[in-house]
């Protein structure tokens, strides 16, 4: 069974929903800056992919929403938007048995920081009933199943910065297994606390120096000195062909393979030589019935780390060849963010080949000989390509590669039959999608 995107629901440093963040990748608007005043991790971060404000009261009530964590006001906001997008309301558009949720990501670690303190400071009563319901990994997707009623496969993916794209190849292994017609999959990620900022800061794999944050995240340049870490959630809707066409909605583009593997080499280190990279990609591959040569386009993991960004380089040479397939990494503009990173860049990648224009790397101003690629540099590139490939590797030696496929004709969007010419907002999702505006100043 073949399953499309018909939905997207992106909230990121770069833009909210689908125009303004690919509208962003491909001139350049960059959504990193010094976090301002009054964010809890100033002190620790020079740089970060920093998100307006969001009122918990507009997605949940009562006492718990005092420790309903970032991650899944993130995730219930982009689970709205993907599926208003889609068209899709549980119960009319699809049986609520038949659609599932699968969402990646660290878990609700801030709230648990801030209750750790809390305790520390005020005693065993200052700890909340409700803490685990905040906190939870598989609180994303539960809230998300209970808030539109969806009753099918409900999984959490927690494998590190690969977590996203896991989701999204969890989900094509549903549909194609006949479990599911339709999958509502990605991550959420807020990472932007004092702890876990800390915890990369002492590492030395946050980027710093940089008098211009905007500047900051430079993969595969000679003076990157590490990546920006980011917050944000990225959830698409995947949908057997033969459902989404009886809908009367084509989609954004298909998931044609996926590559699932582990390095089996260090908890945090790349393998030097890029195999197990190379044998994720050559997965996807291998599944959707592709050849190298057939690939015109890879969205690359580029985090701008000096490992790392030489690791995918050299995997993709052992793959296509020294400048056989046209590179960027995205994250130039958005940052690092984590598990939500390679969902947000599968979406990026499917908006590429339907609207036949591929984001360049910014801030690429000095090539690493040592990451010698057909890197798309200062500009987008125009494409005509029908496949594409995205990488997202995580910690743990986890990688996953997604396979993409376009779609025949303009696909700027989901079309839809008359029937479906405009999304049907249910009640949870108007008040999910509103729930946050852009700040004042943010360039949103």
């Amino acid at each position: 069974m073949t399953a499309v995107i018909t939905g997207m629901g992106l909230f990121t440093p770069a833009g909210r929903g689908v125009d303004e963040t690919f509208g962003a990748l491909t001139t350049g608007r960059s959504g990193l800056r010094r976090p301002p005043e009054g964010h809890p991790a100033r002190d620790c971060l020079e740089v970060a992919g920093v998100l307006p404000e969001v009122d918990p009261r507009s997605v949940a009530s009562g006492p718990e929403t005092k420790v309903l964590d970032r991650i899944v006001l993130l995730a219930l906001i982009t689970a709205a938007e993907a599926l208003a997008d889609a068209g899709i309301e549980v119960g009319r558009d699809v049986d609520p048995d038949r659609i599932g949720v699968i969402v990646g990501g660290v878990g609700g670690m801030s709230t648990l920081e801030s209750q750790v303190l809390a305790r520390a400071a005020r005693g065993r009563a200052a700890v909340s009933p409700y803490l685990l319901t905040g906190i939870l990994p598989n609180m994303p997707s539960a809230r998300i199943a209970i808030a539109h009623g969806i009753r099918g496969y409900s999984s959490a993916v927690g494998t590190a910065c690969a977590s996203g794209a896991q989701a999204v190849a969890d989900a094509v292994r549903l549909i194609r297994a006949g479990e599911a017609d339709v999958v509502l999959c990605g991550a959420s990620e807020a990472p932007l606390f004092p702890t876990f900022a800390d915890t990369f800061g002492n590492a030395r794999a946050l980027a710093r120096g940089w008098d211009e944050p905007t500047e900051a995240s430079r993969p595969f340049d000679n003076r990157r000195n590490g990546f920006v870490l980011a917050e944000g959630a990225a959830l698409l809707v995947l949908e057997r062909a033969e459902h989404a066409a009886a809908r009367g909605v084509t989609g954004y583009a298909e998931v044609a393979g996926y590559g699932v593997n582990s390095d089996a080499y260090h908890p945090t280190a790349p393998r030097p030589d890029g195999a197990g990279a190379a044998g994720c990609m050559r997965r996807a591959l291998a599944g959707g019935g592709v050849q190298p040569g057939q690939v015109g386009y890879v969205n690359a993991h580029g985090t701008g780390t000096k490992l790392g960004d030489i690791a995918e380089t050299t995997a993709l040479a052992e793959v296509f060849g020294v400048g056989g397939v046209p590179v960027s990494s995205t994250k130039a503009l958005t940052g690092h963010l984590l598990g939500a990173s390679g969902v947000l860049e599968a979406a990026a990648t499917a908006l590429a080949l339907g609207r036949g224009l591929l984001p360049p790397t910014y801030h690429l101003d000095d090539p690493d000989p040592d990451c010698a690629a057909d890197h798309i540099r200062t500009a987008p590139r125009a494409t005509r390509a029908e496949y594409a490939l995205t990488n997202s590797f995580g910690f743990g030696g986890q990688n996953v590669s997604l396979l993409l496929r376009r779609l025949a004709g303009d696909c700027s969007g989901p079309r839809r039959g008359d029937r479906r010419a405009e999304p049907q907002w249910s009640s949870a999702a108007r008040r999910a999608a509103g729930a946050a505006t852009p700040a004042a100043g943010t360039g949103r």
